[in-house]
């Protein structure tokens, strides 16, 4: 991707590699997810074989039944289908690969997800002593009277939530959050009596009372388990094996080891990380902001794919099903639509599942899912994945 981790390890398998090492990255047409001119120029300072390829919006929907079979599950990530699609580009060309899957859970890489909450318990367990309950509710209520984008903001802080890892680490980071999962359901799905993250909470508090690295433990048994099926059901739908070097238990035990506060400072995630191999990857990589794997399924939702939410979330056969409110889904998708929020995470899932019960409630054939109806048809044009050498 041209990210710290996989430039690393392209940069220490050339080292030791007696055969040419290939190099693999696949990206988007739109430059807000396109990672190639970083994937080019760690590839370039490791002296790879690289290879690319561009995943078309309408390769990318088209493919998604199919992702949806080999998954057994709705997809939760984005990310699937191109790292599908990669994977069919490698299998070209080698058996196995090498991936950077574990780093960012073990060093601590992700910004927001560590070093922001962090910071934000930090701050809020003092605001909480400095302020009494009813200053701080008045305050709580004045945030979501502020503009869109300073409340979308603001209502992620101590200034709008409890500062306990609930809220603070799990519920921050939902895609549906509290609210909105309660107002979406139907009453008769709704299990009071229930966490979706006590089984998370479970883990955050077995690693004791450092916040960063209950964060890290938490992640290491459940976000990551998550990752590493998809990056395994994805790569293995392409006949290929991934393999994940970071996650050598050798490596993982000597690195859980070390206090979190070594491994992130102030201003910089993976601090210890990026200490020890400031001599293997490019300065503009090792100082790079880390993009994830964007995917801009916000953008084709919003525009030319905005068929795809009227037939798998809102359209008949969805609604029927009777497990969500259906005035709370339409405003959901009409917010997206015009702009208002991007609620583009919420429509991917919202369309996964509709997806899965089709093929695994209903029993329809991945081809017959998409497109599903002739309107819908004439959105979409045939394009294949467009493999190129990097120059």
């Amino acid at each position: 991707s041209g990210g710290l981790d996989s430039s690393i390890l392209a940069a220490l398998m050339t080292k030791v590699a007696s055969e040419p090492v290939h190099s693999f990255s696949v990206g988007f047409s739109e430059m807000s997810a396109n990672e190639f001119e970083y994937a080019r120029m760690a590839a370039t300072a490791s002296g790879t074989q690289h290879h690319e390829v561009i995943l078309t919006p309408e390769k990318f929907f088209s493919a998604l039944p199919h992702m949806v079979w080999h998954e057994d599950e709705p997809i939760a990530f984005t990310s699937s289908i191109p790292l599908n699609a990669v994977s069919s580009l490698a299998a070209k060309h080698v058996k196995v690969v090498l991936t950077g899957e574990g780093a960012d859970e073990l060093f601590l890489g992700y910004d927001y997800r560590y070093r922001v909450t962090a910071w934000n318990a930090r701050f809020g367990k003092a605001y909480e002593k400095a302020f009494p309950g009813g200053l701080r509710r008045a305050i709580a209520s004045g945030v979501h009277q502020l503009p869109p984008n300073l409340r979308r903001y603001a209502e992620r802080t101590f200034l709008a939530m409890d500062t306990d890892p609930k809220n603070m680490f799990f519920e921050n980071f939902s895609v549906f959050r509290q609210d909105l999962r309660h107002s979406l359901l139907q009453p008769e799905l709704l299990r009071p009596e229930s966490s979706p993250h006590a089984y998370g909470l479970q883990h955050y508090h077995a690693a004791g009372d450092e916040p960063l690295q209950c964060m890290s433990h938490a992640d290491l048994q459940t976000f990551l388990v998550e990752l590493l099926m998809k990056q395994d059901q994805m790569s293995m739908a392409a006949s290929i094996e991934s393999r994940v070097p970071f996650l050598d238990h050798r490596l993982v035990e000597q690195v859980y080891s070390i206090p979190a506060r070594e491994k992130l400072r102030v201003w910089q995630t993976k601090a210890l990380l990026r200490d020890a191999v400031k001599d293997l990857v490019p300065r503009a990589i090792l100082e790079r902001k880390k993009m994830g794997f964007p995917v801009p399924t916000s953008q084709w939702l919003r525009g030319r794919y905005w068929p795809m939410v009227e037939e798998f979330v809102l359209g008949g056969r969805a609604l029927e099903r009777g497990h969500f409110n259906p005035s709370v889904v339409t405003r959901i998708a009409q917010e997206h639509r015009q702009g208002h929020a991007d609620h583009g995470e919420r429509l991917w899932l919202l369309i996964n599942l509709e997806m899965w019960q089709r093929i695994y409630v209903d029993g329809e054939a991945p081809d017959a899912i998409y497109p599903a109806k002739k309107p819908v048809l004439r959105e979409f044009t045939s394009a294949a994945y467009q493999p190129a050498l990097a120059g």
